[in-house]
Parts: C-alpha cells; structure tokens; sequence
C-alpha cells in the first residue's frame, strides 16, 4: 500500500553522527518535526536550529517551501537563519583576518537564501558591507565574497536601491574604471552597477556621472566572456534607462557619429548577438521533459488545454492534431524539430516569446492557418525554426568582430529585448508574405527567398528604430520585390542585340574617364584610417589625400578622427607620386603577412592594401568600409594608369551606361549607331553620382 501522499520519507544528516531515516508528515509543523530531530541526537535548544537542503543551493526549509521537498531528499540540521546571521554578522567586523575571510565566504554562499538575507538585512547587514566596501580597505577574495554577498542580498528586493550612498557607487565605479583589477570583483562591480542603473531612477543619474559607456567599451576587448556578458548588460542598462532624447541624440541624432563610435556599437552589437550563440547551438533533448513542457505550453497558449480529454489516446491523438495545427514537421514529437543546430534551442526561445509577450499575435497567427483548408496555409512552427535560422545567418551570430568593420544597426539599441522582438516583426512579415504569395508547402523555399530578401534591403536602409523597420518591410512587399527584381534584371540584361552592344563599347571610355574624374576627386578629398592593431581605449588614426596636381601623396597621424577634409599642412609625411612602384590588396600586402591573427580574419583581409614605393618602403592601409577600398584602389591604379577593376567600378559602370543607354534611345523608334564616338564631355565632373556600396 503507497504511503499517503502527506508522508515523505527523507534522511537527515548532522556532523559527526549517523542520518536519521524519518517520515516527514507535512501536516505537522515543522517545529515539532525539528524538535524530534534533534532529540535523536541529544541536542538542546531546537528553537535554535532548523533544517536545510543538503544538496544544491542548501537552501532552509520553511513552511512555505516545505511543500517542494521529495521523496528520498536529503535534508541537513542547521544552525537557524537568526543565529547563522548574527554570528556572520559579528565574524565579518572581527579584527582577524582569516576569520574575518572565511565568514565573508560563508555569507556569500548563504545571502542566495531568502530566508537568511531576510534575518541578516533585518539585523542592518547590508549596511555594514556597504561600509567595509566604502572603507577601501578589502582587496583580492575578501572584496570579491563581500561584493557578492552584497549583491546577493540586494537581489531580494528586500531593501531599496536607492538607499546606496554616493560614496559606495563611487567606489565600485572606481573598480570599474582601474585598468588593472581582479576578474571577479570587476565581474561583480559590473553587476552592482547594472542593478543599480535597471532599479533606481536616481542612481541612474549618479552612475551615469561616475562611468562612461566609452570607458566600459574597453571591457568588450578582453578575451573573458563573463566580463564582456556584464559590460555589455551595463552599457544596455545605461542606453535603455537614459532620456529619450539623450539617448536618440547617441544613437538615432542628426549629428554624424564618428567613425570610432560607429565601430565600438558594431562590436557592441556583435557580442550582444554572439551571446545567442549557446542556445542556437543548442540540441532539444526529447527525453527531457522540462524542454517538452516548453512545446507543451506553446500547445496550451495557442489551443488553451483546460479542457483536455482524460483518456490518454485521446489526449495523445489530440495533441497530434494540435502540433499539425502549429505547423511542426515531426506531428508526434515535435520536439524532434528542434535538434537540428543552428538555430537549436534558440527557435524554442523565439516562439515562446512570441506566444508570451504578443499572445494575440501568436493566436492569430496559428489560428488563422490552422482553420484554413485551402493547402495554403502558412506552417508556424516550421516557419519560426527556418526564421531564427535566417536571421542568425544575416546577422551572423557568432562570429567574431572585424576590427575594420562599422555597421552596425541602430535600431537594436532601442529595446532590452530587441533580438526577440526583431523576431516578432518578421514572423509577421513571413505570415503576410506566404498569403501575399498564395503559397502552399512545396513553395516553402521560395517564401523563405523572398523573406530573406525582404528583410536584408529593409536593414540595409538602417531603420533607427523597430517601427520604422516595420514600415520599411510595409513598403517592400512581395509586389514591390518582383518589381525591383525585375527593374534590376532590366539595368542588366536589356538591349543585347549587336547595334546595341556596339553603341555600349563606343560609350563606355567615356564612362570609364568619368569615374576615374570621381576616383582621383575622392582621393584629393582624403579619408581617415585607423592604427591597425590599436586597442587602447584612446584610439589613434592616420589621414591620407592626394594633392590637387595628382603628384604627391599626403599623409600624418591624427589624436581624432576628423569632421572633414585634413588641410595639407597638418599632413607631415608624403609620398611622390613618381615613387610609386605597384599597389597591392589582401594576403600580398606586407601587414598581412606580419599579423598572423590579422591575417586569418578574412574580412580584414579583404579591406588591405598596401602602396609600393621606392626604395622598397610601403603605406600600409585597412579601410574601414568595402565602399573605402574600392574607391582606393581603384583611384590608386588610375593614377598609376592601371586597369580599374573592384565591384564598385563595375557596378558603377554598368549603372552609367545603362543610364546613358537610355537617355540616348529614349526618343528613338529605330535604333542607329553613329558613324563616330560621341565627343568626350569637357567637363566630367559635371556627373555627380555616388552609391551606398556594401
């Protein structure tokens, strides 16, 4: 006969003595439960103990958590949360050190415990390890455990923020601030400082006076994820907290943001998504049911499960029906889906969000193809997983920063849970384009196409803000992208009959001395590089430009990078045009062969090139763009009279052309090649034309 269900039978362990095997009654009080226990083992004074978890956390056990004990737990007897505070609490203000070291280590572990955080917070806790920190007199592990009992206990919610003295914050923004300080108080500062900024309106104010958002950016450049983790989710904390219009004007203002800048919030941005990396790399176990619950309560959402049946086949047979009404693959085990990597557990992330935060969306995204008997309705959960796949892909989760690199995408710095909410907008978009396409499931594939290009022109345009990325996705629907698919076909596949092909080759040396004009003009307008390899957190750069007869090459370095053109004269080194022996790109220039880790990033590679020039020196050069390179290296080879051959010349000339082409026939019924080229404009410059090259 089972036991009744108010019986668990548990072990109860105490130093030095043999378990008791018992069977607790948990509807007897716990005192009384203590007081037997510590009767079988002659201790007096039960009102003195109490009874904790052997394993995990060890948390104490009260009466309203004594519900969650199990069968077979181990228990252990405990000194009570009252008394273990008041000895802590008198061992950390003693004059030992090493007993003052080991009880600052026992309070770290027990300040996770509710129960004992509530009794030494009561007993002014807080405010004596808010004293030993503001005293300046703790270093090395003693910090680092009162940091972390700090921390612990404030993570109650027991006493308020706003409590904290300025003097503290000021001593946990210096550790932040010290260029060298041990990993795990600058873990812990980190933490304080985030909770700090998330909790209290006023403290915002006064961290924000005390740290910088460019100091902690220099924390994002050590090899230490858990360090980059905090920096980050303080920067995050101190953009989402700050005013709206402070924080429109750092990241959404008019004024231009430096190129440095530009390139801290791409890495900021990079190593916010890499952080999806673990749970899109993750596999669902099916035999984990924690992880099923999930897929059972995305079921319960959409389908709401109160009235389930209470046969277990005709549960089973519903469930079926209900997973091929949410769109998986796999209708019996849907979890099976999810053990493809990427996009993992991070798919599973996505869809439970949605159903969450945008309940209504979600029902009506899965209702309104569920209820659908056309063969077109649109697989949600199918769908989702192919989604967060392609957005890993196009904002390339986990890769490593370029240390040339600037794109990054405003919008993302607007909301605490912007991946997710990203993911929001487009499962709508994808929705909407599979009706707009009247797709069914063999067109899968082509959906996901048109999605995916839907979605990489709209960041293109680099929406600030996610509702202007919605409508940038408003305005490209699936008519709109046949529409620039075939307007971009045209631009370059029209007119291929000979007459034509021959009237392009008349025109194209006059198109090709065009952009040449351009390039050598960008080249005497000058740009700015940085110092490859610079990591301190004063960044240092160098400018470069072509002198206005197109004989000398001026260059020198700068403290910051500049607003406009550099004048000649701020330019202390220069290069004679005449001097010049070649120009060469990628794994050939110099730089790349000495900076082995420079040299296997290919997008860096892809940006370098190098000036030859006698007697066997070289001006070695990363462009902060693929527009820059181009532009460089095309306006260097024509200078040395060389064939200008990057993407952007191509793109350039087949554009001017076209546009050249047509401006030419527009009137015409009959095509009539002339008998002579057309004469070359007396001013080429008079062609304005620039492009967005990515």
């Amino acid at each position: 006969m089972p036991p009744p269900s108010d019986i668990v039978k548990v072990a109860i362990e105490w130093p030095g003595a043999n378990a008791q095997l018992i069977e607790m009654d948990q509807k007897r009080a716990l005192s009384s439960i203590i007081r037997e226990v510590c009767d079988g083992w002659s201790l007096s004074g039960s009102e003195q103990f109490a009874l904790r978890y052997a394993d995990g956390p060890q948390l104490y056990i009260t009466e309203q958590s004594r519900s969650e004990i199990k069968n077979g737990t181990i228990l252990r007897l405990a000194i009570s949360p009252a008394r273990a505070a008041r000895q802590l609490l008198e061992r950390v203000q003693s004059h030992g050190i090493d007993a003052r070291l080991e009880a600052l280590k026992e309070l770290a572990k027990l300040s996770a415990d509710p129960t004992f955080a509530a009794e030494f917070i009561n007993m002014e806790g807080i405010g004596t390890l808010a004293r030993l920190v503001e005293s300046g007199t703790h270093f090395g592990e003693m910090l680092a455990f009162t940091l972390t009992a700090f921390l612990e206990l404030m993570d109650h919610g027991i006493v308020s923020w706003d409590l904290i003295s300025l003097s503290f914050i000021k001593q946990i923004a210096g550790y932040v601030n010290q260029p060298m300080v041990d990993v795990s108080i600058l873990q812990r500062s980190l933490a304080i400082l985030e909770s700090m900024v998330l909790n209290s309106h006023s403290l915002y104010h006064r961290v924000a006076q005390e740290i910088t958002v460019g100091q902690l950016i220099g924390h994002l450049q050590v090899s230490n994820q858990e360090i980059q983790t905090y920096a980050i989710a303080l920067i995050n904390a101190l953009f989402l907290k700050a005013p709206e219009d402070r924080r429109q004007h750092i990241i959404r203002g008019n004024r231009p943001i430096k190129a440095e800048m530009a390139h801290q919030l791409y890495v900021l941005q990079v190593l916010t998504f890499n952080l999806l990396e673990e749970r899109m790399m993750t596999k669902m176990d099916p035999n984990d049911q924690a992880q099923r619950d999930v897929i059972f309560e995305l079921r319960r959402i959409a389908f709401d499960g109160e009235n389930d049946p209470t046969g277990t086949e005709k549960r089973k047979a519903m469930y079926t029906k209900d997973y091929k009404m949410l769109g998986f693959t796999n209708h019996v085990n849907p979890a099976m889906d999810f053990t493809q990597t990427p996009p993992g557990m991070l798919a599973v992330d996505n869809m439970l969000y949605l159903a969450k935060v945008h309940q209504d969306t979600y029902i009506r995204i899965v209702l309104e193809n569920s209820s659908r008997e056309d063969k077109h309705e649109c697989p949600f959960g199918r769908c989702a997983i192919e989604l967060t796949r392609m957005l890993c892909e196009i904002l390339q989760v986990g890769e490593l920063p370029n240390e040339g690199c600037n794109d990054y995408h405003p919008m993302f710095f607007t909301h605490d849970r912007a991946w997710e909410e990203f993911f929001c907008v487009c499962i709508q978009l994808l929705n909407k384009t599979w009706k707009e396409m009247r797709a069914t499931a063999e067109d899968f594939n082509k959906v996901m196409q048109v999605v995916r290009e839907q979605i990489t022109r709209a960041l293109a345009m680099k929406p600030s803000s996610l509702d202007q990325l919605k409508n940038k996705l408003r305005g490209l629907n699936y008519s709109e992208i046949l529409r620039l698919r075939q307007s971009e076909r045209m631009s370059q596949d029209d007119f291929q009959s000979p007459p034509i092909i021959e009237l392009r080759e008349r025109i194209q040396p006059e198109i090709l001395e065009l952009i040449k004009q351009q390039r050598l003009n960008r080249l005497c307008e000058g740009s700015c590089f940085r110092k490859l390899g610079n990591r301190r957190r004063q960044e240092k750069f160098w400018f470069c430009r072509l002198s206005l007869n197109h004989k000398v090459l001026h260059y020198g370095d700068l403290d910051e990078s500049p607003q406009g053109e550099v004048p000649f004269e701020l330019l202390s080194d220069k290069i004679p045009v005449s001097d010049i022996k070649s120009v060469v790109t990628g794994k050939d220039c110099p730089h790349m062969k000495e900076k082995s880790a420079l040299k296997q990033n290919k997008e860096v590679l892809e940006l370098a090139f190098s000036v030859l020039y006698d007697p066997d020196e070289t001006l070695n050069f990363v462009a902060p763009n693929k527009y820059e390179y181009c532009i460089w290296t095309d306006g260097l080879c024509a200078l040395l009279g060389r064939e200008m051959g990057s993407d952007l010349t191509r793109s350039d000339l087949d554009t001017l052309i076209s546009m050249e082409m047509k401006l030419r026939l527009l009137d015409l019924e009959n095509i009539t090649i002339p008998e002579a080229p057309p004469p070359v404009p007396k001013e080429p410059s008079s062609y304005n034309f620039s492009y967005n090259y990515s």
